[in-house]
């Protein structure tokens, strides 16, 4: 009985260390994630306009994944020196009807 007692002892503990082996990669993993956030956040607000950046504030609050795309484009557009200057918000408007394909318009008629 010692022996499976002691067994059973190294098997949780084994166990124990897996877990917080796993505990550890994915508070690793959200740091970096949560740091790559903030370089993105720090370069968008370097390179665009206020309007700019409350346009695409907007495009994240009603498309999250598609405004993570439109960060990482501008800031690959601006750091190859494709975009002179900062973004402002007739620029980003073109860019996202580039983007997207085709402007959705909506018009009302009386």
């Amino acid at each position: 009985m010692s022996d499976l007692d002691e067994l059973r002892q190294r098997r949780l503990a084994q166990l124990a260390a897996q877990q917080q082996g796993q505990q550890e990669r994915v508070l690793q993993e959200r740091f970096k994630a949560e740091e790559v956030n903030q370089q993105i956040k720090l370069i968008i607000h370097q390179i665009m306009t206020p309007d700019a950046r409350e346009r695409l504030g907007n495009l994240r609050i009603a498309r999250p994944d598609f405004a993570r795309q439109v960060e990482i484009l501008l800031i690959q557009l601006y750091q190859t020196g494709k975009i002179p200057g900062k973004i402002d918000d007739e620029l980003l408007k073109s860019i996202l009807v580039k983007i997207s394909g085709q402007k959705r318009e909506t018009k009302i008629v009386k």
